[in-house]
């Protein structure tokens, strides 16, 4: 009962703060709003929508299930959990965060998977999607488009160790049931997938119809955690708290020999990677090694923008959020760690910019490659087809009401 009104009092004061901050920094928190709400527009909603809507068609017709049969001998050993895990994998890493939460939580619900191998697939199957690592990371912060390598080197490969030492979790808790296939069969995969596709009784356009109101409901709300948390941030800011907060931070920066300028854009990432990872660009008297490091584990660790959006979608099932942060930190440890150890022979090695690691290579915004291309060309059209899709979804909503009423 103390411990229930410890925790009353505590939240109320810390949003009364929040609240309190807002009257006090409305111009900043004005400015926090739009810059949230242009990163979600430009950039979020138009790069998860197709892989939310595709990935509904591909459960629907069955194709997630024959993708599953095919994958169970690897999946299986390697992390202790079902072959559509695999699907969920890839998807996740493609789309980036919070997609792995979303698909986890529907395997979940469709009792696809034990809640003990949800939780060890949401601890790993949520990543950064390789536009924003290479695009926004690596090229709008550092311009340094050969920093993206490295970047996604240790972002994907920690992912992996974690996704490994994750298999050993709930040890001591008996998975549901499971088919087990001794060799790939593609004549099984195949056999699954025509019946699930049979237990689809939707029509194909209800089908489509409800997987763009369910995606574009999804990205909704993560567009008012991007927002929200985009404002709390620059208010820690404003309030000199992320200031005390990277005093504490300062110490351990310093004994691994990375300089204090760090701390502040370090405890700004824990918040949100995208400001983080800007900050940390431009942190002073820090070679690209450090800022590369410091960055890996921002990344890595998601930020709690991120984390809170995984927590409201894991909330809707019986899937704990504890073991995907510890997941989170544990993954932001490793890719620090990944980074510092490749760096000499891969960054430095083989970039095309002869620089030493404390210099900062510049290459033109419009250069870098395929994946660069389509981020500017995802952050000029990204508005317009967020307002399209937000049109359409008004559109379905209604037909769907009216179809209700009669």
């Amino acid at each position: 009962m103390f411990k229930s009104k410890i925790k009353s009092l505590t939240l109320a004061a810390f949003i009364t703060t929040i609240a309190g901050a807002l009257i006090t920094f409305p111009q900043e928190s004005f400015e926090a709003s739009i810059r949230g709400l242009n990163m979600w527009w430009e950039i979020v909603f138009p790069s998860l929508l197709p892989f939310f809507i595709i990935s509904e068609m591909l459960i629907g017709f069955g194709v997630v299930k024959f993708i599953g049969v095919l994958l169970e001998p690897m999946m299986r050993p390697l992390f202790r959990v079902p072959g559509i895990g695999g699907f969920v994998l890839a998807m996740g890493m493609a789309s980036g965060f919070p997609s792995g939460a979303r698909f986890t939580a529907r395997m979940r619900q469709e009792n696809q998977i034990s809640r003990i191998e949800a939780e060890r697939l949401v601890s790993f199957t949520n990543s950064s999607n390789p536009l924003f690592i290479f695009g926004a990371v690596s090229v709008g912060f550092f311009h340094n488009s050969n920093l993206g390598i490295i970047l996604a080197i240790s972002h994907y490969a920690s992912n992996i160790c974690v996704g490994l030492i994750m298999r050993f979790y709930g040890k001591e808790d008996v998975p549901k049931k499971t088919v087990k296939y001794k060799s790939i069969s593609i004549k099984q995969a195949l056999r699954q997938m025509h019946i699930t596709r049979l237990q689809e009784k939707r029509p194909l356009g209800k089908l489509l119809g409800d997987a763009v109101i369910s995606s574009i409901h999804s990205l909704l709300l993560i567009g008012g955690f991007i927002i929200l948390f985009s404002v709390i941030n620059k208010l820690l800011y404003h309030m000199n708290i992320t200031d005390l907060l990277a005093k504490g931070v300062e110490f351990l920066l310093s004994f691994i020999g990375f300089p204090e300028t760090l701390s502040t854009p370090y405890i700004a990432g824990l918040f949100e990677i995208t400001l983080g990872s800007q900050m940390t660009s431009g942190a002073a008297n820090a070679s690209l090694m450090q800022q590369a490091v410091i960055t890996s584990f921002i990344l890595a660790f998601s930020g709690f923008s991120v984390q809170a959006q995984v927590a409201s979608i894991l909330a809707e099932t019986d899937i704990r959020f504890f073991p995907f942060f510890a997941g989170r930190i544990l993954q932001g440890f490793i890719a620090a760690f990944i980074t510092f150890l490749v760096w000499k022979p891969v960054y430095e090695r083989f970039s095309y910019i002869s620089k030493p690691s404390n210099a900062h290579p510049v290459s033109g915004i419009g250069e870098g490659g395929f994946t660069i291309s389509i981020y500017h060309t995802v952050v000029q059209w990204g508005p317009l087809f967020t307002i399209l899709c937000l049109i359409l979804y008004i559109f379905i909503s209604s037909a769907k009401m009216n179809q209700h009423k009669k």
